[in-house]
């Protein structure tokens, strides 16, 4: 969820709790004001019945009560506790039932004491009560319907500069000239931010470029004196007075060299494409490479009494020819490194997908580990790197590239 949703739910949650509870305290509040206001005219309309009781030798029921309904009821008590309360009444004049506020007391005459009781209408304060609710009711849900629609719609803009900054943050790559510039906002908050990740972003960027310039310097400097030492061994080893043990040893050392200078060149590979560095793309027949490329290790795959199987369907992606052949140059040399003596590498290139298979170790390998660097079995001679480079290129490509074991066949399918 939506950081602003958050907000807009939070906030209407919250008001509609308080404006709840406000209209709850307001309805009382103003139900205890009128029914004091009652309960005001009615102690003044009971101390003038027991005025005229008192003063008049009339019978007190002939008291004068307008609106007002009051009824004596001669008792021989001497006490009775006032108390208000409400009732319901017959009112005459509307020739209805009407709710009422009633007070009963007792009014000392001349020669008698009465219990009277004064009831009148509540009519008119319970439809104003009414009035009065349906209009905060619909003040309450027009206030929340205006919160909703801000917050929702209206507030929307403020977080504009929040999204572009976000944007451009997903955007952002270490190696592009173009550096984090974010979008000004009157948010004191937004503007900080954006300054924030402006400094990390050139931090970041400084700290990139000298680390890449070292490792860039550094692998220079290791290829020179390597190809001076490769020079200086194919000189030895052209040497006939050479004997047999020393020839061995210098074999080992240009092994070793070549294998420093293959390792050099893949991980100059994998930070180039981790980095996004290789960007000459073209279209590419794939039917076409992968028929060149079987005919190049043709050669090699006699040696271990290889032979390749093939279904190869028209396709053509869009990327480098470097990078691809690279792809292909792995996939094949993995599948002859771990192939049987007259084993069969299988290749099907269809739409969607290329499959490179091969025999090999009668179990499957650890797909977890498989593509990670310098991961290989113990009797592998190469780099460590291959399978990691494969796995690199395709990501660059947005394909995908699974490891399948069935049957004794080793499988890597690339899909498109």
């Amino acid at each position: 969820m939506k950081l602003s949703e958050h907000y807009t739910r939070t906030s209407v949650v919250s008001t509609l709790a308080v404006l709840v509870v406000g209209a709850f305290i307001y309805y009382f509040t103003i139900n205890y004001i009128a029914q004091q206001q009652l309960d005001q005219g009615l102690d003044q309309q009971l101390r003038e019945a027991e005025e005229f009781a008192r003063n008049s030798n009339q019978n007190p029921q002939q008291y004068d009560r307008d609106k007002d309904h009051a009824t004596f009821i001669r008792t021989g008590s001497q006490e009775l506790k006032k108390r208000f309360f409400d009732t319901a009444y017959f009112n005459h004049n509307e020739h209805r039932k009407e709710v009422g506020r009633a007070v009963e007391d007792l009014v000392k005459g001349k020669d008698h004491n009465y219990k009277v009781i004064i009831t009148i209408s509540r009519a008119g304060q319970k439809y104003l009560i009414e009035v009065i609710t349906i209009i905060t009711l619909i003040l309450l849900a027009g206030l929340l319907s205006v919160l909703f629609f801000t917050n929702k719609y209206l507030l929307n803009g403020l977080w504009q500069p929040f999204q572009l900054t976000l944007r451009e943050i997903k955007q952002f790559n270490i190696a592009d000239v173009d550096q984090f510039t974010g979008k000004p906002s009157e948010v004191d908050e937004f503007t900080e931010l954006n300054e924030a990740i402006r400094e990390m972003s050139l931090r970041v960027t400084h700290d990139y470029l000298n680390l890449k310039q070292f490792a860039e310097n550094a692998s220079h400097e290791m290829m020179t004196p390597l190809a001076v030492v490769t020079t200086k061994l194919d000189t030895l080893i052209q040497d006939e007075t050479l004997r047999a043990e020393q020839l061995a040893q210098i074999t080992d050392i240009y092994s070793s060299i070549n294998r420093s200078t293959r390792l050099n060149q893949s991980l100059l590979l994998l930070a180039r494409l981790e980095n996004k560095f290789l960007t000459e793309d073209e279209t590419l027949d794939l039917e076409i490479i992968l028929a060149e490329k079987m005919q190049q290790f043709q050669e090699l795959m006699q040696t271990k009494a290889l032979s390749f199987e093939h279904n190869l369907q028209h396709k053509r992606v869009r990327a480098s020819k470097y990078l691809m052949d690279i792809l292909l140059n792995n996939l094949f040399s993995n599948a002859m490194r771990h192939n049987n003596i007259g084993g069969v590498v299988d290749i099907e290139l269809t739409d969607t997908h290329l499959s490179v298979r091969n025999n090999g170790l009668p179990y499957p390998l650890d797909p977890v580990v498989i593509f990670e660097r310098f991961h290989k079995g113990k009797e592998s001679q190469g780099t460590g790197l291959g399978l990691t480079l494969v796995k690199n290129i395709c990501q660059h490509y947005g394909f995908t590239i699974h490891y399948v074991y069935k049957a004794g066949w080793h499988e890597f399918k690339i899909m498109f």
